[in-house]
């Protein structure tokens, strides 16, 4: 039978490429969404994976959806924690409201993602983690307090559910990309792409499905030995 697999933020960008690696290495791929009803419909009609609406910012309706899925596929034993925002603006100029929306769902959303997941994980005594967090997170970035500081938090997660979850087979890893081209990248006006490449010693952007193989690896068998750590994405960009 199937592994089942929850990527939330899991129909567009980075989440769309996992969701396709997990659902082609094998895994029933559930692939979360928040609001843009057409894209997930296209994503369905285009690869055959369900979508489920629900904001991971939302403690009860991030539980309900896990739940639904569990109804519809069986028991999850993969979360990818993929979902996520930015609202940037210089720190003198950020407002509480962008400061609490990125707080919400890059760092309370991986709680409300993975909390109602975890008693099943270690009941079955087996379970992947695995959080995407960023460049940003690790090294920090003019105008993105809010962004770094939720991305940094989650990686504090990671390294503290893998010692909770060891002994129960659950393994809780982070995935920290660079630069990687996707919609929202290459929506950026070309010079500033381009100076962003130029800061990149492969001399290129990353692409989604660097990520989704990286995350493939991290949900596989191969990988039970490694708990606790981040897999550094970024092109040779920035070294931990």
């Amino acid at each position: 039978m199937a592994r089942v697999a929850l990527v939330t933020g899991g129909t567009r960008g980075i989440g769309a490429a996992i969701s396709k690696a997990l659902k082609a290495a094998g895994y029933e791929v559930a692939a979360n969404y928040a609001g843009n009803d057409e894209a997930a419909k296209a994503f369905t009609e285009e690869t055959g994976i369900r979508t489920y609406k629900w904001s991971v910012a939302d403690y009860a309706a991030s539980k309900d959806g896990a739940a639904q899925v569990e109804a519809d596929l069986g028991p999850i034993d993969v979360v990818v924690a993929n979902a996520g925002i930015t609202r940037d603006a210089p720190f003198h100029k950020m407002t509480p409201e962008q400061w609490q929306e990125v707080v919400d769902t890059n760092l309370t959303g991986v709680f409300n993602t993975v909390h109602p997941i975890w008693p099943g994980l270690r009941e079955r005594k087996f379970g992947r983690v695995i959080v995407i967090s960023s460049i940003n997170g690790q090294k920090g970035q003019f105008g993105q307090v809010n962004y770094a500081a939720t991305k940094a938090g989650d990686l504090g997660i990671i390294k503290s559910l893998a010692q909770e979850g060891a002994r129960s087979g659950i393994t809780a890893n982070a995935i920290c990309p660079g630069y990687i081209a996707t919609e929202m990248v290459m929506a950026v006006p070309e010079k500033v792409r381009e100076s962003i490449i130029a800061q990149i010693p492969t001399g290129r952007l990353g692409e989604p499905e660097e990520i989704a193989r990286c995350v493939t690896f991290l949900a596989s068998d191969d990988a039970g030995f490694v708990t606790g750590s981040t897999i550094t994405a970024n092109g040779g960009q920035f070294f931990v």
